[in-house]
């Protein structure tokens, strides 16, 4: 297989980044993050990064500009342009943007294009792990989005409405929006009503792309029961306040305002406790409905696609890329 692409994806909790590590190993992988949030710096617990209690790594080559990716070990840390090593895998696409910079499938399929070519330059293989789904739809099927400059004076009409009035507006306009759009997070339902009005056409149906997967591209996803999925979900989040995730919202709140990253799923249930219109308990369980809700979406659209490959565990990732890559 000449320049293979190996996706690994799934519903949140669904235990896609623990699959990815041992394959990434084994095959000689780079991990490439498709996550819309982990992409932000200092939001950390809140997405479930890969990167806590993560050190810097020491400078072992000193006077040079790059510490070259070690090809085994288990050492983790971040290197000095800014990548991962986490369990001896480079990572990327990891903390490179502030929580108020705009991050979209444009922006993340050109960056992803770019680390792509790198690795395989270095005769690694790609290996795009994440739960973004579009995002990772706009990648391998080489969505054609056009371009929409943003519009500020739309965009101040547009967020001073309501989430519910918004999402009601978009679905109108764009019934498809209902799988992609998170009818919580008002900063996509912006973006997306504004490209909607802009040019005249449904957000969802804007996205020219392949009719069929490239032969080069592996595009697996991680089945899991709903129950346990969702069990998995309410634990995660339990886990995540237990964290410090509060505090973690408390440090970042004041610095960036609601119509930023800041309104990615917990996060903006937490400011809601922060500013004391709800009780921290309440946070808890809407954070859960609202992970629970996600995973629903994700579910959703992958089971719409013909291509993927659904694995349960790492052992069937495996055989399933072994014979991919002998072809």
């Amino acid at each position: 297989m000449k320049n293979p692409i190996i996706v690994i994806t799934g519903p949140t909790a669904s235990g896609k980044t623990a699959v990815s590590f041992p394959l990434a190993k084994k095959f000689g992988g780079e991990i490439i993050a498709a996550d819309s949030m982990t992409v932000y710096k200092g939001m950390d617990i809140g997405t479930d990064k890969p990167i806590l209690n993560q050190k810097p790594l020491p400078d072992r080559q000193a006077g040079k500009a790059e510490i070259p990716w070690p090809s085994r070990g288990n050492g983790s840390g971040r290197r000095k342009d800014g990548n991962f090593i986490i369990h001896g895998i480079p990572h990327h696409l990891i903390d490179v943007l502030d929580p108020d910079e705009e991050f979209n499938v444009s922006i993340f399929k050109k960056m992803a294009e770019e680390k792509i070519a790198k690795i395989q330059k270095r005769g690694k293989i790609p290996f795009i792990v994440g739960g973004s789904t579009m995002y990772i739809d706009g990648l391998v099927y080489d969505y054609q989005i056009p371009a929409v400059e943003p519009d500020q004076k739309l965009r101040n009409r547009l967020e001073k409405q309501s989430n519910e009035t918004l999402y009601k507006k978009l679905l109108k306009l764009d019934p498809d929006a209902e799988w992609t759009i998170d009818q919580n997070n008002k900063r996509r339902l912006v973006r997306a009503l504004e490209v909607t009005l802009k040019s005249h056409t449904p957000f969802s149906k804007q996205k020219l792309k392949k009719e069929m997967l490239p032969n080069n591209v592996l595009y697996l996803a991680v089945e899991k029961n709903r129950e346990t999925l969702y069990k998995k979900i309410n634990s995660r989040v339990d886990v995540m306040f237990h964290k410090g995730f509060a505090e973690e919202v408390q440090k970042l709140f004041p610095k960036y305002d609601h119509n930023t990253a800041m309104q990615a799923a917990g996060y903006r249930q937490v400011i809601e406790f922060l500013e004391g219109k709800i009780k921290k308990e309440e946070a808890i369980e809407k954070t859960k409905q609202i992970h629970r809700n996600y995973a629903k979406r994700q579910l959703t659209w992958l089971r719409k696609n013909k291509d993927i490959t659904w694995i349960k565990n790492t052992q069937e990732a495996e055989r399933e890329i072994k014979n991919f890559l002998k072809n």
